[in-house]
């Protein structure tokens, strides 16, 4: 425990000296770009700051000066320290403000200082109550302002507030009338882990996979135009869902389309999950977290800016819509920052914005929305995943999901458990492969610590390629390394490989290119939910022509079938395999080598695991494990049962199939 507080107090320390450079506020600036006519509003609130954001505060430690967010009071108000962590007790934290509040409407005549107190209640409460359920937490607890100013600003439900993929809408559920339930996240019968229109009139949109809020707030905006009506619609996306082509596609026409709406960047320079593993300081990945990096640095660039602005003020006629032309022009030369990006996509940039500064949040919400302009608005906000729980500022994951924990220490109560988890079989299984083939390369879409490739990439980091959060780009991009001879392993959760479906038809088997496929979280996934469920991946797959999919029933298989896939070069393949750990085989007994290696399968064979005469039961993956435990069932009822792991579903073993349907008086398949 003295441990702690000596960090939590070098940590503090540290915070208050590095953000010296004073709080930044809404400045006058020149007109918006010239084929748009801005209002004063938008032009007071596209001035950014006049002391730098540095880029690296995402990676931030006890005892780095690196890091700058605010003013140091700021920072202070918003810190959960751990002597008020240690006096909740049984009864969890005191929130008296937000005991007072049950819905958004509770929250609209509150003055600043109680929208920072209402903010370390809310904050303070998520840290509680995710400590008891397990959740998404870090990404909960760097958007706890953005979320009590958005619900302060903007009138909700009838302005829509999308949050990209869900999992940081914890605040929003606890303002939004479900504060009560919050304890049943994530559990049959109880809230889902993400936004969910079925929950909630205030969850307009429903989310899970990244990247779509903006094609929703979209349609929602040119939807309310149709009909006449003048709500505000707002879309917030992380800086990792940004990196998927569909946000780029629906920015490219909301620019066109010039209908009113609000994209909320929420930059917190977490592109992948864990951003920092192995031990090592990685950047994010991808061209843009540079990019926004630049932009959130260039301090000489905003200096220029506010001495241009000011002698552009007074000029006559035309003139100003010049030099505001010119200034987006600088923005992109002088600082290589890539706002013009955005703005050359048809969108009015602002920022960067404090994300957790109420007072600049705010001011600027309430300028945009009372803004008479026309077209799409960005407001890059900068966040810090985890913020004001030091446990999850200083996890290399920021506790992004965790399971329930220690809520003084943030350590989590996972199961001590004999087995590894299938992640790391999988994983180790590839490492073991790749260790004789130096072609083989590790492909995943932002994932690594959820596919295991973390593990690859500590032994192979030369051959390890996390794309970000680009299924479909990895898919094409697999294909391309399998023209050229290399030996691509494509691993994807199930549900997410959905979104690359047309690449595996058109890039990889209509031109019968070897790429591997290995599908985690295969079958139901529970606390996640119907988003994340791998549940349909046998069909849309096993219908593709030139596919071999397969799934093994145990950690030992999945060695096999790891290998099976790396030998299949004429061809692509896929398995699949479930959540959670291996039942605890013996692996040496079963043909796997002490360093995970398995022995590649026949393809298109079945094989039998128990004998039988009366019923026939052919499972597939993990399903066969149920099987043989009916059959013994079955036994102390005399009916003899014949187990049958089919290991393929494409191609079928069909001579296998045809000898247990002549030999049986009943044959039964048994898959999720």
């Amino acid at each position: 425990m003295v441990v702690v507080q000596q960090q939590q107090q070098r940590f503090v320390a540290s915070k208050g000296a590095a953000s010296s450079a004073g709080c930044r506020r809404c400045q006058p600036v020149a007109a918006r770009r010239s084929r748009r006519s801005a209002s004063p509003a938008l032009q007071r609130c596209r001035a950014v700051s006049q002391g730098p954001l540095n880029s690296s505060n995402a990676n931030s430690n006890p005892g780095d000066d690196s890091f700058s967010e605010g003013d140091a009071s700021t920072w202070r108000e918003s810190f959960v320290s751990l002597d008020e962590i240690q006096s909740w007790r049984e009864n969890g934290p005191a929130t008296p403000l937000l005991d007072t509040v049950n819905f958004p409407v509770h929250i609209k005549n509150f003055n600043l200082a109680q929208l920072k107190t209402l903010s370390k209640e809310v904050r303070s409460e998520v840290i509680n109550s995710v400590s008891n359920s397990g959740g998404h937490l870090g990404s909960s607890l760097g958007v706890v302002e953005l979320t009590v100013a958005l619900h302060h600003v903007f009138n909700t439900p009838e302005d829509k507030i999308i949050f990209d993929v869900g999992h940081q809408a914890y605040p929003h559920k606890i303002l939004t009338g479900r504060r009560r339930e919050m304890s049943g996240i994530r559990k049959s019968g109880g809230l889902s882990g993400f936004t969910n229109r079925a929950e909630s009139e205030y969850d307009p949109f429903g989310a899970g996979h990244s990247s779509t809020s903006i094609s929703a707030g979209l349609g929602m905006a040119v939807g309310r135009d149709i009909k006449g009506r003048k709500n505000n619609v707002i879309s917030v996306i992380g800086d990792g869902a940004i990196t998927g082509g569909m946000a780029y596609e629906a920015m490219n026409n909301a620019g066109y389309l010039d209908s009113n709406m609000i994209i909320i960047l929420n930059d917190n320079k977490q592109v992948s999950l864990p951003t920092q593993y192995n031990g090592k300081s990685q950047d994010p990945v991808g061209g843009l977290s540079n990019t926004l990096a630049r932009i959130q640095a260039n301090k000489p660039l905003r200096e220029l800016r506010e001495i241009a602005k000011d002698l552009t003020r007074g000029l006559p006629g035309p003139l100003p819509e010049v030099t505001a032309k010119i200034d987006e022009y600088a923005r992109g030369m002088i600082s290589g920052s890539g706002s013009t990006l955005f703005e050359e996509l048809g969108l009015y940039y602002i920022g960067p914005v404090d994300g957790h500064n109420l007072d600049e949040l705010t001011a600027i919400l309430k300028e945009v929305k009372n803004t008479e302009s026309i077209g799409p608005v960005l407001i890059h906000v900068m966040t810090e995943k985890g913020s004001g729980y030091l446990p999850a500022m200083t996890a290399s994951d920021k506790m992004h999901g965790v399971s329930s924990y220690d809520v003084t220490t943030g350590k989590q109560n996972k199961p001590q458990t004999k087995t590894m988890s299938y992640t790391n079989y999988f994983a180790d299984s590839l490492i073991a492969e790749a260790e004789k083939d130096s072609r083989i390369v590790g492909i995943h879409a932002a994932m690594g610590g959820g596919t295991g490739l973390n593990r690859f990439e500590k032994r192979f980091e030369d051959r390890t390629f996390d794309v970000g959060i680009a299924e479909q780009h990895a898919v094409t991009f697999a294909a391309g390394l399998a023209t050229e001879g290399l030996i691509p392993m494509c691993a994807i959760y199930s549900t997410f490989l959905q979104r690359g479906y047309d690449q595996i038809i058109h890039d990889v088997a209509l031109q019968n290119l070897p790429v591997r496929f290995a599908m985690d979280r295969a079958g139901l996934v529970g606390a996640d939910g119907a988003t994340h469920c791998g549940a349909f991946d046998v069909a849309y797959l096993a219908c593709i022509p030139n596919m071999v999919v397969m799934a093994p029933s145990n950690e030992a298989e999945l060695c096999h079938m790891v290998a099976t896939s790396i030998a299949i070069d004429d061809r692509p393949s896929a398995f699949r395999f479930p959540r959670g750990n291996g039942i605890g085989v013996d692996m040496q007994a079963l043909g796997v080598a002490s360093n995970y290696k398995g022995q590649p399968v026949e393809v298109g064979k079945g094989v039998v695991r128990r004998e039988g005469t009366d019923v026939a039961l052919v499972g597939y993956g993990q399903s066969v494990n149920a099987c043989l435990a009916a059959a013994e069932m079955l036994s102390e009822h005399a009916i003899s049962v014949t187990v049958v792991d089919a290991r393929f579903c494409k191609p079928l073993d069909t001579q296998l199939i045809r000898r247990l349907a002549k030999s049986h008086g009943a044959l039964i398949t048994v898959e999720e």
